[in-house]
């Protein structure tokens, strides 16, 4: 049996680690050929840096925005945050979204074929559970830009969708987190997600596969939260 995915030549952001590294083996085993980067390799903040990337590889058919995160910060009070690490956490996780996206449309419109995935956050749902202003604001600003994508490609073949992951631990930054909670902290966590257990970016990418998929081609501007069942409890 051909693999669903053979043929297609896909980009995932932010693959050095974690949910962006269980992505990208996802859709390998799927048959489509990957190409991985992080921030190490190219600057995903820098126009012409992601300008370069994509010319070099040729028409892509599908790009997951994965690359993101807090960039190393905490939660402080607005008045104590300074533009520079407000304008970092935003650069690298909405407007990386929308360079690379950017890039990729071209070759998608004179297909008439892409998939697009957005990886937002529960904090663009509600709110940072570590108090970061830009990060909460940024994974919003990824759920309305999937929308608005969505309706601007749709009638050239173009899905475009997105996840709102809870909470995995899948990096450095969501293991000291996690660590940060102390034990009652991790219970009252765990008591919050209906199935009682955390994710694994393996969910995550379970997602991104449907949205990729020959079967998902009516599936477009919508936001899945994958998170256990801790949106509604």
């Amino acid at each position: 049996m051909t693999p669903p995915l053979a043929g297609k030549t896909a980009v995932v952001t932010g693959t050095a680690h974690g949910i962006g590294a269980a992505i990208a083996q996802a859709l390998r085993g799927g048959g489509a050929g990957v190409q991985g980067v992080d921030k190490d390799e190219v600057d995903l903040t820098d126009a012409a840096a992601v300008r370069d990337f994509f010319a070099a590889l040729g028409g892509v058919d599908i790009l997951v925005n994965n690359a993101g995160g807090v960039c190393g910060q905490v939660g402080h009070p607005l008045e104590h945050v300074p533009e520079r690490d407000w304008l970092e956490v935003i650069h690298a996780n909405l407007t990386t979204s929308f360079l690379c996206t950017r890039a990729v449309v071209p070759a998608m419109k004179e297909r008439r074929w892409g998939r697009i995935v957005n990886i937002s956050s529960a904090a663009g749902l509600t709110v940072s559970k570590t108090g970061i202003q830009a990060y909460t604001s940024a994974k919003a600003g990824v759920i309305g830009f999937t929308r608005q994508m969505a309706k601007e490609l749709g009638p050239f073949g173009i899905t475009v969708n997105c996840i709102a992951p809870g909470f995995v631990r899948s990096n450095p930054t969501t293991e000291r987190q996690w660590e940060s909670y102390g034990e009652e902290g991790q219970r009252q966590l765990l008591a919050g997600i209906a199935t009682r257990r955390l994710g694994e970016p393996e969910d995550i990418a379970n997602g991104v596969e449907f949205f990729v998929s020959e079967r998902s081609g009516w599936v477009t501007g919508q936001v899945i939260a994958i998170d256990g069942g801790s949106a509604f409890l």
